[in-house]
């Protein structure tokens, strides 16, 4: 039977709340630390595959950034990047004091923006045992060329407003995570606003919203391009149909990595949430990279 506990973990004055899953067998455990992309929380479909992982013999540190779902952080909705990877570090660290949990076999787990997160996470801790990123943002660039050019230009003004206010101590002017084609949002390919929805359960904290300001960091984001630098084994997941995150680049970050391997699948950006296939894969992932970690 699935058991989790709803935790806390400090971070800078806030808290990063959490779902601790812990396996049967005899800790220490092996650790997958996980969290969603762009705007998601931890109830939006992460609990499928945080399940399969402990069914499977890992333990699953599954959280919610600051500023985001449940845990705490003002402004709400504050989309930073910086802070978004330091969060990941925060729980790995979290992870490596407990002593349930082998911390010489931590895994970092990301989907979507958090697939880019985890490939930068890695190439700053040579300590993670292993990294999935699966329908990972691994380049800014390809993912802007797919945004409408009326759209890019209404958001940026919005990220203008946005940031102007932010150093006046104003609220946040906030701006769609996902919208219908045409609409002022993030994403607004004919898949993004039905896709997103759709893993969005009952016990979400999920908003639609974000702050715009991030816009001004984001075409510098491009954690695809420092693969060659990751020593520890790599799956990237790849939907060949993706608009979201376009498949290109995360196929030549997967050829650059060391021991990188590459899965693919054959469909958009959001249908890989809902594929068995996928954990199984990722489990298989697993324990060939554990196996020669000592545990």
């Amino acid at each position: 039977m699935t058991t989790r506990q709803d935790i806390r973990i400090p971070a800078g004055g806030e808290q990063i709340a959490a779902y601790l899953y812990l396996p049967d067998t005899a800790p220490p455990h092996p650790c997958i630390v996980m969290a969603h992309g762009f705007t998601a929380t931890r109830d939006d479909a992460l609990p499928d595959y945080a399940e399969a992982f402990q069914a499977a013999g890992y333990a699953v540190v599954l959280f919610d950034y600051r500023h985001f779902g449940a845990s705490t952080g003002q402004p709400r909705q504050l989309l930073d990047i910086g802070e978004q990877r330091a969060d990941y570090h925060t729980v790995i660290a979290w992870a490596r004091r407990r002593d349930d949990v082998d911390a010489d076999r931590i895994v970092v787990w990301g989907s979507s923006f958090s697939g880019g997160h985890v490939l930068a996470v890695a190439a700053a801790d040579p300590r993670i045992a292993a990294v999935v990123a699966q329908a990972p943002f691994t380049d800014a660039i390809a993912a802007l060329l797919k945004v409408p050019l009326g759209n890019a230009a209404k958001i940026m003004a919005a990220a203008a407003r946005d940031q102007v206010g932010a150093w006046l101590g104003r609220p946040p002017r906030l701006v769609a995570a996902v919208g219908p084609p045409g609409t002022l949002a993030a994403m607004t390919s004919p898949d993004a606003e039905p896709g997103f929805r759709a893993l969005v359960g009952p016990e979400s904290l999920w908003r639609n919203e974000f702050t715009p300001r991030l816009m001004f960091k984001f075409a510098f984001n491009r954690p695809g391009r420092g693969t060659a630098r990751l020593g520890m084994p790599v799956l990237l997941c790849v939907c060949d149909d993706d608009v979201v995150t376009p498949p290109g680049p995360t196929v030549d970050a997967a050829l650059r990595a060391p021991r990188g391997e590459l899965r693919r699948y054959p469909y958009g950006h959001f249908d890989i949430y809902t594929d068995p296939q996928v954990k199984t894969d990722q489990i298989d992932f697993l324990r060939r990279a554990l196996s020669a970690v000592p545990g």
